[in-house]
């Protein structure tokens, strides 16, 4: 089985971090959005995977050659974002007519990927939602089958939203769906939406399943990015290879702190992810994501998002800064 990650958006939410990089490397709790995703789909077994890239691309194409050597990948990019319909349909010609898995790229959710992968079933993955307006929304019959999916309705029938997760059995009748979708008489759309040939698949006959997600994690933007941090830095216990070595400092777990880093004089934790060849000193950091090669002196962080190359010095506030920034209070 192949695997689709589409990672071409521009991520506008979490800017002005998303300048400079792409939203799917975007660091959380030690890892990148994108290297959870890929990392739970290899260890269920998938070997191949197709990335659509666009904004940034090179940037993702870099990063998983140079981490996922002993992976197949291939990299196709979307040069015009028109949803995610169109981005699945730029991979039909490597797809072929095989069954496809398909996650999101800003999509972090704890499930069976196994069990997921082993049902005669295609499969697609919901979760409950307060307010399912903004979501691709699934409709359940009597049997547990899915009756009908809808993008974004006004007035929707059900809260079970689409989290971005497919398993598709019916490659070839999924991309049959897309190519109709495209030639349909709403080519003056400016998004085709991967939901709607899903329900094109369902009238078509097709029986797929929805599976309940334990946890959705939300990676969209900056508040929701620090609570996923903070949560996945309880369920992995973070990463502090040698407390010892930070002179003078006391770690409040659960805290992630990568090779190469300076630290002195502080307090770093709780819920902190902290990039490599980051220098710290007199300072108190906590429920915060520092990048790599920053430099942070005399400040007090909460509730922050600092991007790499930054330096910041001797302040006490909710920062929201991006890459290559500098920061002089005095």
């Amino acid at each position: 089985m192949k695997a689709i990650i589409p990672v071409a958006g521009a991520g506008t939410k979490l800017r002005p971090h998303t300048y400079t990089q792409p939203k799917a490397l975007i660091p959380i709790a030690g890892k990148t959005i994108l290297s959870f995703i890929v990392d739970q789909l290899h260890e269920a077994g998938i070997n191949e995977f197709i990335f659509i890239v666009g904004y940034m691309g090179e940037k993702i194409k870099e990063y998983v050659i140079q981490q996922y050597p002993e992976l197949i990948t291939h990299f196709v990019f979307q040069n015009e974002r028109q949803g995610t319909g169109h981005a699945i349909e730029l991979a039909k010609s490597i797809v072929g007519q095989d069954e496809v898995f398909i996650a999101l790229g800003d999509t972090i959710c704890e499930y069976d990927v196994k069990e997921v992968m082993d049902s005669p079933f295609s499969m697609l993955g919901i979760k409950k939602v307060d307010d399912p307006r903004n979501f691709g929304v699934a409709t359940i019959d009597e049997s547990g089958f899915i009756e009908q999916l809808v993008e974004k309705p006004a007035i929707p029938k059900s809260n079970m939203a689409l989290v971005g997760i497919y398993k598709i059995k019916e490659g070839i009748i999924l991309y049959e769906c897309l190519q109709s979708l495209l030639e349909s008489q709403e080519t003056h759309k400016s998004d085709y939406n991967l939901t709607d040939a899903l329900d094109c698949m369902v009238k078509r006959g097709v029986r797929i399943k929805p599976f309940k997600v334990k946890n959705w994690f939300d990676c969209g933007k900056k508040e929701t990015l620090l609570e996923s941090n903070a949560t996945m830095l309880k369920k992995l216990g973070g990463n502090v290879s040698n407390e010892n070595q930070y002179k003078d400092c006391i770690i409040i777990p659960p805290v992630s702190i990568a090779e190469g880093c300076d630290i002195s004089h502080s307090i770093i934790g709780p819920h902190v992810a902290i990039g490599a060849n980051t220098t710290i000193k007199h300072s108190i950091i906590r429920d915060s994501i520092i990048g790599s090669y920053t430099n942070l002196y005399e400040v007090v962080l909460d509730n922050s998002l600092i991007g790499s190359d930054a330096s910041v010095k001797g302040l006490s506030r909710s920062l929201n800064i991006g890459d290559n920034t500098e920061i002089d209070f005095g």
